[in-house]
């Protein structure tokens, strides 16, 4: 299992993943900025220094030596248009994904997540979760595409998505198995 203190750097067709840095700061502020992106996390947007003081704990990294976290943000083009984050231990992660809303509709969080499901895959980790407002229908239609699926269990009014590995070995929808062996 490879597996790296830091996150590694990761790419899709058309998004940048990098590992987070404190600079980042002010852009993803500015990104993040709209309220409507809290309606079912909670909270309110943060402001730059808020931003700082998280990336620096962030960044510092979990104090369980038995956990990693990974941040990334993600670039289209020139700018910083959200984050996907994995908490790894073990060969497990619970990831999350934000698309600021000036970027939302562009299948970019779809994008980040099953690129952040891959770059895991890569990583060792076979199993995959999310955690999902029942009323969220963008979010569930991300974990979806990028191959996790509903448990039925709970967790503070959210519902647990997965993606295991015989999901990871499972041909892909319409593909043959191929020959047995």
């Amino acid at each position: 299992m490879t597996r790296h203190r830091r996150p590694e750097p990761f790419a899709t067709l058309r998004l940048d993943a990098l590992p987070l840095r404190v600079e980042y700061a002010d852009e993803m502020a500015a990104a993040l900025a709209d309220p409507a992106l809290h309606t079912f996390t909670g909270g309110a947007p943060k402001t730059p220094e808020a931003l700082r003081a998280r990336y620096v704990r962030q960044t510092a990294g979990s104090p369980d030596p038995g956990e990693l976290w990974w941040n990334w943000v993600l670039r289209a083009g020139d700018g910083l248009v959200g984050y996907v984050q994995a908490t790894v231990r073990g060969d497990r992660a619970e990831v999350a994904w934000v698309v600021g809303t000036a970027w939302q509709g562009r299948g970019y969080a779809r994008e980040a997540a099953r690129g952040l499901v891959a770059h895991l895959r890569g990583a060792g980790v076979t199993t995959v979760i999310a955690h999902i407002h029942p009323e969220h229908t963008a979010s569930a239609a991300v974990a979806a595409g990028a191959g996790l699926a509903r448990t039925g269990e709970w967790e503070d009014g959210e519902e647990r998505w997965e993606l295991g590995l015989q999901a990871l070995r499972r041909p892909a929808y319409g593909a043959s198995p191929g020959p047995p062996g």
